[in-house]
C-alpha cells in the first residue's frame, strides 16, 4: 500500500476489536445504530416533506440554546441542555417560516438566514463567556462516538445500564417508534397532502411542529455522538437510499435499521482500518451504499434506466 491508505488485514480490523474489548466496541456500534435509526425516522419524514436541510439548520441553531440554557441555570445537566437546545431548535423552525410567510424571501434563503445567524451567535456567546461555561466546540460539532465506553453509566442501584448517552438515545429511539406507530396516519398525510389533512380536520400545523419537536430532540441527543455537522447525513442518507429501493413509505421506514445498523457497522471497522474519526466513516459507508443503491436500483438505478431507455430505442427501431 501507499503511505496514505494503510495496509489492511481482516484479522487487525474485523476480529481483534471484538476479541479484546466486546463490551466497549458494542456500546460504539450501538450507539452509531441507535443515532442512524433514529435520525433516520425522522429524516424520512423531512425528506417527503422537502425539508431535509432544516435538519441542517437545527444541529446549528442548538449552540446557542445550550450556552444560553447553562447561562439562566448554571448547570450543565442533561434536562437544561436538552430544554435549551430544544428550545433554539423550535425557534429556528418558527424564524424560518416567519421569514418566508412575511417576505418575498424563498424557504432555503429563510434557512440559510436564519441558521447561519444562530449558528454565529452561539459561537460569539462562547467566545464571551469561554471563561465561565466549560463547553468544548468541538466535541459540539464533531462528537466523538469512540469515547461512548469511559462516559458515565446509568445506574440502577448496582446494576449498570450502560453508558447515560446510549441509555438517552435508545430511549429517544423507543418513543420514536411508538409515536410514529400512534400518528402514522397523520403524519403521512400531512406530509403528501396538507389539503387532504386540512379536509379531514388534521391540524396539520400541530404534526408539523410535533415533527420539528422529535428533530429537535433526536438532534440534541445525537450530537454528543456524531457532531451536529454529520447528523444531517444520518437525516437523509436512510431516506434517500430507501427510495432508491422502494416506493412504499412503512418499507421505506423500515430499512432504517438495517442500513443504521450497517453504517455503524462497517462506519467503526473503517474507521479503525483508516484510523479515522468513527463518526465520519459512517457518513462516507452512508454515502456508498447510497451510490450502490443508485447504480444498482432494479427499477429507480441507473443501470436499469439506461437499459430500460435501451429498450424502448430497439422497440422504436424495430416498430
Amino acid at each position: 500500500m501507499n503511505g496514505f491508505i494503510p495496509a489492511f488485514d481482516f484479522q487487525t480490523v474485523f476480529v481483534e476489536p471484538w476479541q479484546w474489548d466486546p463490551v466497549g466496541t458494542a456500546w460504539i456500534v450501538g450507539m452509531g445504530f441507535l443515532v442512524s435509526a433514529a435520525c433516520g425516522l425522522v429524516g424520512t419524514f423531512l425528506v417527503f416533506r422537502r425539508m431535509a436541510l432544516v435538519g441542517d439548520a437545527i444541529s446549528h441553531s442548538i449552540l446557542p440554546g445550550i450556552v444560553i440554557a447553562f447561562l439562566i441555570s448554571g448547570s450543565r445537566g442533561v434536562l437544561p441542555m436538552m430544554a435549551g437546545a430544544v428550545a433554539a431548535g423550535l425557534v429556528t423552525v418558527a424564524l424560518i417560516e416567519a421569514i418566508h410567510r412575511g417576505s418575498r424571501v424563498k424557504p432555503d434563503a429563510a434557512l440559510g438566514i436564519v441558521f447561519s445567524t444562530l449558528f454565529a451567535l452561539g459561537v460569539i456567546l462562547l467566545a464571551l463567556f469561554a471563561d465561565k461555561v466549560d463547553l468544548d466546540p468541538d466535541c459540539v460539532l464533531y462528537g466523538e462516538i469512540g469515547l461512548m465506553p469511559l462516559m458515565q453509566e446509568a445506574r440502577i442501584g448496582s446494576v449498570s445500564l450502560g453508558p447515560w448517552p446510549v441509555l438517552q438515545m435508545g430511549i429517544v429511539f423507543l418513543v420514536l417508534v411508538a409515536l410514529l406507530f400512534l400518528f402514522y396516519k397523520q403524519l403521512l398525510v400531512t406530509s403528501f397532502d396538507p389539503a387532504l389533512a386540512r379536509s379531514l380536520g388534521i391540524r396539520a400545523s400541530v404534526y408539523h411542529y410535533g415533527l420539528m419537536f422529535c428533530l429537535s430532540v433526536t438532534v440534541v441527543s445525537s450530537f454528543e455522538a456524531v457532531g451536529v455537522i454529520l447528523v444531517i447525513a444520518m437525516l437523509i442518507f436512510p431516506a434517500v437510499t430507501g427510495t432508491m429501493l422502494t416506493d412504499r413509505l412503512p418499507l421505506i421506514l423500515g430499512l432504517t435499521l438495517p442500513l443504521g445498523a450497517m453504517y455503524s457497522l462497517l462506519g467503526f471497522h473503517l474507521a479503525l482500518w483508516l484510523d479515522t474519526s468513527i463518526a465520519g466513516a459512517m457518513v462516507v459507508v452512508a454515502g456508498a451504499l447510497f451510490g450502490v443503491a443508485w447504480i444498482f436500483s432494479p427499477r429507480k438505478g441507473l443501470l436499469a434506466l439506461a437499459l430500460a431507455r435501451r429498450r424502448i430505442q430497439h422497440e422504436a427501431a424495430t416498430a
